[in-house]
C-alpha cells in the first residue's frame, strides 16, 4: 500500500486514555478482595483503621498507644452486646450484610448536604471497613466495602462478626475492644458491664473520639437514656428492673471508674489471642 493510500490513523485521545485507567484502576481496586476465611479461626491482632490513625499520629510528631485485649464471645457482657444492638444495627440478625434501606436514606442525605457524611453501615460494612479499608467517604470505597461485607456475611456468620466487632471497634485514642474499654473507663472487665455502662459505652461508638463513655454531656446523657429505653422495649431488660439502678446517673459512673485517668495515654497492649 503507498502513503498515497494509507488510511489515516486518529490521533490518540489523551482524555480518552486517562479516563479508560481510571476506569480500570478503580475497577481493579474495587474487585480486588482480602481473603476472609482465616477469620474463621484466627483472631485479628491490628486493623487497617489502627495502623492509619498510628500514620496519622506519627505524621504529627506523636506516637499513638495501642490498647487491645482479645476477649472471647463468651466473656463479653450480655448487656453489651445489646446496647450496640439496639445503637448500632438493630436489624443485624435481619440483614445479609447491607441495610439497603438505611443507606438509601443515608444516600438520600448525602445529596441534600452533597456530602459523604453519612454511611448508613451496618455492623458487617464496620468490621470490613475497619479491618481492610479506610475512614474515607469515598464512594469507590464505599462500594468495595459493600462487596467485603457481602463476602463476610457469606463466610463468617453472624456471630463470629459481632464478636471481631465488638473487639476491634474504638472507643477512644488507641483504646479497642470491649475489654479495653471497659478496664479503661470503668476499671473492671467487659464480662461485669451493667446496662448502664453497656448503654455509655454504645453511645460512644459513633463518635468515640469525640464523646467518652464517663463525660456526662447534655448529648450523652440523652443518647444513653435512648439507649437504655430501646433494650428495654426490645425485650432485654426486664420492666420491673430497678428504676434507680437504671437510671443511674454518668455522673456516678465517673465517680466509680477507678482506671478514668489512662483514657489520654493508654497503655499499648495486646494479649495473643488463642486460636
Amino acid at each position: 500500500m503507498t502513503p498515497k493510500h494509507r488510511a489515516k490513523i486518529p490521533p490518540i485521545n489523551l482524555a480518552a486514555v486517562c479516563a479508560g485507567a481510571v476506569l480500570l484502576s478503580s475497577a481493579v481496586y474495587v474487585l480486588w478482595l482480602p481473603d476472609v476465611k482465616p477469620l474463621k479461626k484466627k483472631n485479628p491482632s491490628v486493623t487497617s483503621y489502627m495502623l492509619i490513625k498510628e500514620r496519622q499520629a506519627a505524621a504529627r510528631g506523636k506516637k499513638l498507644g495501642r490498647s487491645i485485649i482479645w476477649t472471647g464471645w463468651d466473656e463479653l457482657s450480655e448487656n453489651l452486646k445489646h446496647a450496640v444492638l439496639v445503637a448500632e444495627d438493630d436489624n443485624f440478625y435481619g440483614h445479609k450484610g447491607v441495610e439497603w434501606e438505611s443507606m438509601r436514606r443515608a444516600l438520600k442525605t448525602d445529596l441534600k448536604t452533597l456530602s459523604f457524611a453519612r454511611g448508613g453501615s451496618t455492623i458487617t460494612q464496620q468490621v470490613a471497613k475497619n479491618l481492610y479499608l479506610s475512614p474515607s467517604k469515598n464512594p469507590l470505597r464505599k462500594i468495595k466495602e459493600i462487596l467485603i461485607a457481602k463476602k463476610l456475611e457469606k463466610t463468617l456468620g453472624k456471630r463470629r462478626i459481632f464478636e471481631i466487632y465488638l473487639n476491634i471497634a474504638e472507643w477512644g485514642k488507641g483504646i479497642y475492644g470491649a475489654q479495653a474499654a471497659s478496664l479503661a473507663y470503668f476499671g473492671h472487665g467487659a464480662a461485669e458491664l451493667t446496662p448502664e455502662e453497656a448503654a455509655a459505652l454504645a453511645a460512644a461508638l459513633p463518635s468515640p473520639r469525640r464523646y467518652s463513655p464517663t463525660k456526662g454531656t447534655r448529648f450523652m446523657e440523652r443518647s444513653k437514656s435512648r439507649i437504655i429505653s430501646r433494650m428495654r422495649a426490645s425485650g432485654y431488660l426486664p420492666d420491673e428492673a430497678d428504676e434507680d439502678y437504671m437510671n443511674e446517673s454518668l455522673e456516678t459512673i465517673i465517680s466509680t471508674a477507678s482506671a478514668a485517668a489512662a483514657l489520654e495515654a493508654p497503655a499499648t497492649q495486646y494479649l495473643t489471642p488463642t486460636e
